[in-house]
């Protein structure tokens, strides 16, 4: 039952996380900084983790070069996609595309991997597809939405599935949960960085505090899920982000996010056809 809490509770953070990101770019606009704040935040709840592992004894840095790797793409790579996304596209609309991670994570494995095709992972990808249809499709579209938000989601999709595969990959090894975790952060952020050429200032670092801590805690949930139990009972769970993040915009954004039926078929499609790819798998 623990890998299911875990993975739960990492869906619903991510998908909070998804709002309060929204809500931070509002206030202050800026995605490469508002990214660069994010990662600060999460990769402070990730240390915090870390040291009590390390009070524990329980720390072996010997594999962790591989969740460095990780860290390259994701969150170094994909939360400036994602904060991209939910500023052109809406944070109801990004969680909708991103839920999709399940079908390039799969597709992965079967080009790379040579994982065998089996039913359930074809219908879980025509729901998924399906899904998309019906968001792209959705008439009822706020002012602020552009197209182009939708593309920077799917950017980070691949990003989120290749990173998913790494670290499902090498979850057997020696490093533990966090320490995997803070490494994978702490790389981010020095992509991130990289990339704003800048550093946030302490007033943007505090606005984007909320959704940086949604992001740690989503981060230290899904690697003690994955690292405690079975993919196929990890995955399809926390792809029902998408369902969290378009909960939360009714909740909190309703006037701006302007959450349609199409919108909410397209969030119910694409987390049936996770769950359905890794009952597959």
């Amino acid at each position: 039952m623990l890998p299911v809490a875990l993975a739960l509770a990492s869906a619903a953070l991510f998908g909070a996380m998804t709002v309060a990101l929204r809500v931070a770019l509002l206030r202050c606009p800026g995605a490469a900084l508002g990214a660069v704040a994010t990662v600060v935040s999460a990769l402070a709840v990730a240390l915090v983790a870390a040291g009590l592992e390390t009070a524990r004894g329980d720390v072996h840095l010997g594999g962790a070069w591989v969740f460095a790797l990780a860290g390259i793409l994701a969150p170094g790579g994909s939360q400036i996609l994602f904060t991209l996304a939910i500023r052109d596209a809406g944070a109801s609309r990004a969680s909708v595309a991103v839920g999709a991670a399940p079908l390039v994570s799969v597709a992965i494995a079967l080009a790379v991997l040579g994982e065998p095709a089996r039913p359930l992972l074809i219908a879980g990808a025509l729901l998924i597809v399906a899904g998309g249809l019906a968001l792209a499709l959705d008439r009822r579209r706020p002012d602020h939405l552009r197209r182009i938000g939708l593309l920077y989601a799917a950017a980070a999709t691949i990003l989120f599935a290749t990173r998913d595969n790494v670290v499902r990959a090498f979850s057997d090894g020696d490093v533990p949960p966090s320490t995997a975790m803070a490494t994978t952060l702490l790389v981010g952020l020095v992509f991130a960085l990289a990339f704003a050429r800048g550093l946030p200032s302490w007033q943007r670092v505090a606005g984007f505090a909320p959704a940086g801590l949604c992001f740690g805690l989503s981060y230290v949930c899904l690697f003690e899920a994955f690292f405690h139990g079975r993919v196929s009972v990890v995955a399809p769970l926390v792809a029902t982000e998408s369902l969290w993040g378009v909960g939360f915009s009714v909740l909190f954004l309703r006037r701006t996010e302007l959450v349609g039926a199409r919108l909410l078929l397209g969030a119910a499609l694409v987390v049936a056809g996770g769950v359905l790819i890794g009952l597959g798998r």
